[in-house]
């Protein structure tokens, strides 16, 4: 019943006697000790430390000594901790550009936002072992096509700015690298403009920045043009003639959208947009302090292998049964190296698996509701505001105000504010 332990005969071998574990841990392992240290600083001509340091950094660089202080326990830090935070303004946050508060169901984030096992920004490489994780980024794969009306989607990118820098990059290649320049709308998220013209200088892609309806077709070779609805400024756009015009000129268009205005608004991908870029942080993802947040990159089925990051598909495994698995790896930079078409492989897994499951958790009437709301609130907002006597200069808008204070100017406002 009971194996019987056999006792190996020990070797004879001798170990060296630099592989003899002496003195202790901190020692063996993590160094250097006092004496390599010496011996470093005598290599290069000088006879200790604080010496070679006088050296090395500038005297006009040196801060004098700070001054030490007896250890709190963790119980008064953390009480002195609580008591520092007490003096903060909570202010509420009205700025937008991309950011908003939401509210994350309990459900969410005791089970998901708490919880380890959903820990990874990463779409996992092991997808025998990931079955639920790569299930869920498939159900946000499928929310973003759905929301957005396009063909398909990836797991996600890092944040919008980026997935913009993508879809330029991804229009750039698509016109054979013969047509370099991209054009991308004034009234595209501040953010995304600069992530753009940064991304763009290595490339040697020149970015123009302006008013779509002014691009002159005639004398130009765009490779893609970008806007966004609802843009900065709260407007909503159809852009459905710019892209028609835009296609016949041989440019790709792209289009930034917010994904809970696409519930109830017309979406890109109903206006024949080929890439569809944003945000899914409304989606019961916390600000953060301004991230992370998981974006998302959709566009048309004849692009889809130039999609940039990963995409979930489903298959069936040896038994013959449906499993989910990482579809189109070959796009990848450790497989294509210099020909990918991406150097994207970290995604945001754990909030796409939050915005994913929000929509689940909600439904499409429960989106819809949220998103009547918002609208709402905003009408609200701009009634007060022109009963005020303040000028709102929105003709159209989800949930985004542009206002002319009666009284002063922005910069007056600004100031006060401070």
């Amino acid at each position: 019943m009971f194996r019987r332990l056999v006792r190996c005969p020990c070797t004879r071998l001798k170990a060296p006697a630099r592989w003899t574990a002496t003195g202790c841990y901190v020692n063996r392992h993590i160094g250097p000790t006092d004496a390599e240290t010496a011996a470093m600083v005598r290599t290069v001509g000088k006879e200790s430390l604080p010496e070679l340091m006088a050296a090395a950094i500038p005297a006009d660089l040196v801060r004098p000594a700070i001054k030490e202080f007896d250890a709190m326990s963790e119980k008064d830090a953390l009480t002195f901790v609580r008591s520092l935070g007490s003096r903060n303004k909570i202010l509420k946050s009205i700025i937008g550009q991309g950011y908003y508060e939401c509210i994350t169901p309990p459900a969410l984030q005791s089970n998901i936002i708490e919880n380890t096992g959903w820990y990874t920004p990463y779409t996992p490489y092991q997808a025998e072992i990931s079955q639920g994780r790569l299930e869920s980024l498939l159900n946000f794969q499928t929310m973003i096509i759905e929301l957005t009306k396009m063909d398909v989607a990836n797991a996600s990118l890092l944040d919008q700015a980026t997935a913009c820098a993508e879809a330029m990059y991804l229009a750039f290649r698509h016109g054979n690298r013969q047509r370099d320049t991209f054009f991308v709308s004034r009234d595209v998220l501040p953010s995304c403009i600069e992530m753009i013209k940064t991304r763009a200088e290595p490339l040697q892609i020149k970015v123009i920045v302006g008013d779509p309806s002014q691009i002159d077709w005639e004398n130009c070779s765009l490779c893609g043009v970008l806007v966004q609805t609802p843009d900065a400024k709260g407007a909503l756009h159809d852009f459905t003639e710019l892209f028609k015009r835009a296609r016949e000129n041989g440019a790709l268009t792209c289009c930034g959208t917010d994904l809970m205005a696409s519930v109830i608004v017309k979406p890109p991908g109903e206006m024949e947009a080929d890439i569809v870029v944003g945000s899914a942080q409304r989606f019961g993802v916390p600000l953060g302090y301004g991230g992370p947040h998981a974006a998302f990159f959709a566009a048309r089925e004849a692009l889809k292998r130039m999609v940039p990051g990963r995409i979930v598909g489903v298959s069936m495994d040896s038994a013959g049964d449906p499993a989910i698995r990482m579809a189109l790896q070959t796009r990848e930079q450790h497989i294509n190296r210099e020909r990918a078409t991406s150097n994207i492989c970290t995604a945001q897994a754990l909030l796409a698996t939050v915005s994913a499951f929000y929509a689940i958790y909600h439904g499409s009437g429960g989106l819809k509701e949220i998103a009547n709301e918002i609208h709402r609130k905003a009408k609200i907002l701009a009634v007060g505001m022109e009963s005020a006597g303040h000028a709102v200069l929105n003709e159209t808008f989800f949930d985004t105000i542009t206002v002319n204070l009666k009284g002063f100017t922005a910069e007056e406002y600004a100031e006060r504010c401070n």
